[in-house]
């Protein structure tokens, strides 16, 4: 196959064997391996006893070839085209290793080996859908993952009947764990492969799907998506405050902006030390409406950076954030206020580390605005509770979304609001199930 095959390795292969001036004795007891490996001294040969097997094997990438006697082989000298890994856009660290997954499977279980130099590290190989035949892996270290999480995997990965994964990892996630319309990510994406083998020595399994940078790592709850490789290269203090205020301002990201519509919808439960805060001008257009046309705005205006060319992206984003958002203040369109609160919770978003719980955050926050400009404070307080019920509600893989918070377990919690130094030994998350939760 053009293109996937490493041509020079070929021109090699075939080079030695012309020179080769040793003759197989052809007889009926003679083992054909044997044979080929006389003939092309090569690392991987391999013997197929499956036409459809062996055609995929050629239109995987490898040289196939077949005797005269009937047999089928391969030669592996794939050579994908791909990039060289680099540091992924959206998980930068200030000092850190600057290497990340890329689209080719074997390079990203080579950097993840390279960090797990364990023989307990595996890696299982399968094919997913009927025409795509996407490879994909599930990586773990056995004695320290579930063997129940794996086996459960490996059944709902041989359950998928379908045609191609185009989306891959995103595919294999919704056919994987059924999500549905959930809003919520089941499943934490990571594109640096020191996170990967991270989570790999707590217990988790990953999930690496080939033409993909993206790693599944699984069992995981909501606390995970809101870690970020920074923490760990700082100090214990300074991760743990980087920590707090990210925790802090996913919980701004839900509330800030329909707490605020509240205290001006109800002005009477605004303490006199914020007395500040509220419109001194209610405009034409309702502060409800405001909202709602500054939420939609500031969505055409991510789309737009992100189908705009990047010589022009800054430029693009000066216009449509200072002078429209000024002009629209300017002829009574949008109160100042409306224009701050809800660039603070578009900023709080873009702050989270996963940008999937990023967008669930914000379908919450518009859930929580509807219900408090309907029903006033009844309305708010009683959407917070339903959001917190159907946070609990899910278990992806029989986890619950928000251990250790619910079910409460002090220690671990602790353990994720504050970055303990590397020298404090700590067990295994209970979440992973690990047959050996001890690190030391």
């Amino acid at each position: 196959m053009n293109g996937l095959v490493d041509f020079t390795v070929l021109t090699q292969i075939l080079t030695l064997t012309q020179n080769t001036k040793i003759q197989v004795k052809r007889t009926i007891d003679i083992d054909e391996v044997e044979a080929m490996n006389t003939y092309f001294p090569y690392h991987s040969v391999t013997l197929f006893d499956s036409t459809d097997d062996w055609l995929l094997a050629i239109l995987s990438g490898q040289l196939g070839i077949v005797t005269s006697e009937g047999f089928a082989f391969t030669i592996d000298v794939r050579s994908y085209p791909g990039r060289q890994p680099e540091e992924p856009d959206n998980e930068k660290v200030i000092r850190g290793s600057r290497d990340g997954f890329t689209e080719n499977i074997l390079q990203n279980t080579a950097l993840i080996r390279r960090r797990i130099r364990d023989v307990s590290l595996r890696f299982e190989l399968t094919q997913i859908s009927t025409r795509g035949k996407t490879d994909t892996v599930i990586a773990f270290i056995k004695g320290i993952a579930n063997e129940e999480h794996i086996e459960y995997l490996r059944t709902r990965m041989k359950k998928i009947n379908h045609d191609g994964l185009t989306m891959t990892d995103k595919s294999l996630e919704e056919m994987l764990f059924k999500q549905k319309f959930h809003p919520v990510p089941f499943v934490r994406y990571t594109e640096r492969a020191d996170t990967c083998a991270a989570h790999l020595l707590e217990g988790h399994i990953a999930i690496i799907v080939d033409t993909s940078p993206s790693v599944i790592l699984v069992p995981i709850t909501l606390f995970h998506h809101l870690q970020h490789a920074e923490e760990y290269r700082q100090a214990p203090l300074l991760g743990t405050i980087v920590r707090l205020t990210r925790f802090t301002g996913f919980l701004l990201c839900l509330m800030l902006l329909p707490f605020w519509y509240l205290l001006i919808k109800e002005p009477e439960h605004l303490p006199q030390a914020i007395s500040f805060i509220g419109p001194k001008e209610t405009g034409n257009v309702p502060i409800f409406a405001q909202i709602i046309i500054a939420d939609i705005g500031l969505v055409y205006l991510r789309l737009a950076a992100i189908h705009t060319p990047t010589p022009l992206s800054t430029a693009m984003g000066l216009v449509s954030a200072i002078i429209i958002g000024q002009i629209a203040i300017d002829v009574g369109l949008f109160i100042p206020e409306v224009v701050l609160y809800s660039a603070i919770a578009a900023i709080l978003t873009f702050s989270l580390p996963s940008t999937e719980l990023g967008g669930a955050a914000k379908i919450f926050m518009n859930f929580l605005l509807i219900a408090t400009a309907a029903f006033g404070s009844n309305g708010f307080f009683v959407g917070l509770f339903l959001l917190f019920m159907y946070f609990v509600s899910i278990k992806p893989m029989g986890v619950p979304y928000l251990w250790p918070l619910v079910p409460f377990f002090p220690i671990a919690l602790s353990r994720l609001i504050i970055r303990y130094p590397t020298t404090n030994g700590a067990l295994r998350p209970f979440i992973t199930n690990s047959p050996n939760r001890s690190r030391s």
